[in-house]
């Protein structure tokens, strides 16, 4: 796209965010309260899109009462000049994986299975680390990523796959992601199958740490997977049914949903390598790890559960259920090689980082955060529909410290 043409989008850009910031009070439904730094904050956001290195995002700011604050910016089609909204769908990538965690406890309140349970005890094929194959692997390694299960190629080369035939499955050099064409596309058990069993097609030993399990933390889009098959096998119930049946339903999150056949696409936002190059319709083999198509207004009403539910008070789970999810089950031990180890501990697949309590992710064309303050019970939500240069980075992070600041001004 030249210049020139980017002139007149982002001209058009700037009109309809005010007109639309307008229309948008009308529309929540009373979810969220005209704010006296509603429209400051507005600007403020707007002057950080006009560095363009982001094509189209939205945000959140939450409490365990309501969404206090939700908008959308720059655009979710750019060529057909379609505005990035409230509303707007995308994939939320890793966060999904908190999905998993409150699914799992659901299902332990259930009866259904315990967290220190053996994982073998549910699956028709066995997994076990090759270094220490007398050694059991638990639901709650795979929750703490502490399997022991690594990500190989053949999670970066096999999990993605295109929607449709005719896109082309250019991979996003970026991540060291292949773009798999719509036939290569076979069941999540299958995908385990061949990378975790011993007899499997693409098994290698190098796929798993040479520790014992539950001694290392090591971060596992396929151990998260695993845990959704589990979770599966134990309840009788495929995972995206059982989490729709008790987490979206529940909360009334009903422009959600795992595939793109239960979410309405016309309002699903293209995704972005740049702000010209547009990134093809893909899902994930393994979705429960990253797969969840929803929209920052449904989003906040998951943060604010979350809240809710650390306060005691969330309708998902019981109290002894929440504090479990939300309880530091690592300690600096299970983190020899970083930094941060006394900072950094693993929830019930919830980050505890800094102060904070929630998820971030990142797949192609989609970087996003959902985290809470549990001392101020207020939250945040960034959701991005563009692969990050490295200003495009510090945009990003420009736009999550806005939030921040106008998240103690919403508080008073």
């Amino acid at each position: 796209m030249n210049k020139i043409i980017s002139i007149f989008l982002l001209a058009g850009l700037l009109f309809a965010c005010g007109s639309r910031r307008d229309l948008n009070n009308l529309q929540n439904n009373g979810s969220t309260d005209k704010n006296p730094f509603t429209d400051s904050l507005s600007n403020d956001l707007i002057e950080i899109y006009k560095q363009r290195h982001i094509t189209g995002f939205s945000v959140a700011i939450v409490n365990q009462e309501k969404t206090i604050y939700n908008e959308g910016f720059g655009f979710s089609d750019i060529l057909n000049k379609k505005e990035y909204s409230e509303y707007t769908v995308q994939n939320i990538a890793s966060i999904s994986k908190t999905f998993i965690g409150i699914a799992l406890l659901k299902a332990q309140e259930m009866g259904k299975l315990n967290l220190d349970d053996a994982v073998n005890s549910y699956l028709p094929f066995e997994v076990k680390n090759p270094y220490y194959p007398e050694e059991d692997i638990s639901i709650r390694h795979l929750a703490t990523h502490t399997s022991t299960i690594k990500d190989t190629e053949f999670y970066y080369g096999k999990s993605y796959v295109l929607k449709n035939d005719d896109e082309t499955g250019n991979s996003s050099e970026e991540r060291n992601i292949k773009f798999n064409p719509p036939e290569s596309y076979i069941p999540m058990e299958d995908y385990l199958r061949k990378v975790l069993a011993i007899d499997g097609e693409w098994y290698i030993q190098e796929g798993f740490l040479k520790n014992k399990p539950g001694e290392t933390f090591q971060y596992s889009n396929v151990g998260a997977t695993l845990a959704a098959v589990v979770l599966s096998k134990a309840t009788g119930e495929p995972f995206d049914e059982f989490t729709n049946k008790y987490i979206l339903k529940p909360l009334g999150m009903t422009s959600s949903g795992w595939s793109f056949e239960n979410i309405d696409m016309s309002m699903h936002t293209k995704l972005y390598y740049d702000t010209d190059s547009e990134i093809p319709f893909y899902s994930l083999i393994t979705y429960p790890d990253g797969g969840l198509l929803t929209s920052v207004n449904d989003l906040g009403k998951y943060l604010s559960e979350l809240i809710k539910g650390y306060s005691g008070v969330g309708i998902l789970l019981n109290k002894e259920s929440y504090m479990e999810l939300f309880t530091k089950q690592l300690s600096s031990d299970n983190f020899p090689d970083s930094g941060e180890k006394n900072e950094y501990n693993e929830g019930i697949f919830m980050s505890l980082e800094k102060g904070l309590i929630g998820h971030s992710g990142g797949d192609p064309g989609v970087s996003t955060f959902m985290f809470f303050n549990p001392i101020t019970k207020t939250g945040r939500i960034l959701l991005v529909n563009s692969e990050l240069d490295p200003i495009g980075k510090k945009q990003y992070q420009s736009i999550l410290n806005k939030l921040e600041e106008y998240e103690d001004l919403f508080n008073r």
